[in-house]
């Protein structure tokens, strides 16, 4: 199985790569796959690569589900 996470574009450096953030941590990623980004867009990344742009509500709900996900695994680890 596969998992892609959003993440949102700070940054666009030279040669196809971009700064992204995802629940604050800053980490460089490919975005050689996937055309006309801008700072700000959210990309969905899966090993240190953009592989398509989404909808920022679409995005932001998903990591919320992810965070609701860690918060459920805490409270059972408790």
């Amino acid at each position: 199985m596969c998992l892609s996470v959003p993440a949102r574009i700070a940054k666009i450096l030279p040669n196809d790569v971009a700064l992204v953030s995802i629940d604050g941590i800053s980490l460089e990623i490919s975005i050689a796959l996937v055309d006309e980004l801008d700072v700000g867009d959210y990309v969905l990344v899966h090993v240190g690569y953009a592989l398509a742009k989404i909808d920022p509500t679409e995005a932001k709900r998903t990591l919320e589900l992810l965070q609701e996900l860690g918060s459920a695994a805490q409270e059972r680890r408790a």
